[in-house]
């Protein structure tokens, strides 16, 4: 499994990640991983199939909203929460509670 580029969140403008944030079931995702601590690439109840996930998980690495670490054969995503809330801190909690609420 090829190592995947994980930015630097100083790196990161607040745009690029509200962005990431602005779709739908990118939001779903990101309220799935905060609940859960951390899901595995299969694990996840989205209405998308595999190769659109995907996208979806690769648009929120390259914005620094997760990280991903291989698990066996599988990756684990997992929210960069404690990190963005240092770049910028109060943005994330209450974007994650109206997700949580939908």
């Amino acid at each position: 499994m090829r190592a995947l580029h994980h930015p630097d969140l100083g790196s990161v403008e607040l745009a690029t990640l509200l962005s990431a944030l602005a779709d739908p079931v990118r939001l779903k995702v990101v309220a799935q991983l905060d609940a859960a601590g951390g899901v595995v690439c299969g694990g996840f109840d989205v209405p998308v199939s595999m190769s659109t996930l995907s996208h979806h998980l690769k648009v929120l690495r390259e914005a620094g909203v997760v990280r991903v670490t291989p698990e066996g054969s599988f990756r684990r995503h997992e929210l960069r929460l404690a990190e963005i809330e240092g770049r910028y801190p109060g943005v994330l909690p209450p974007i994650l509670a109206a997700a949580r609420e939908d």
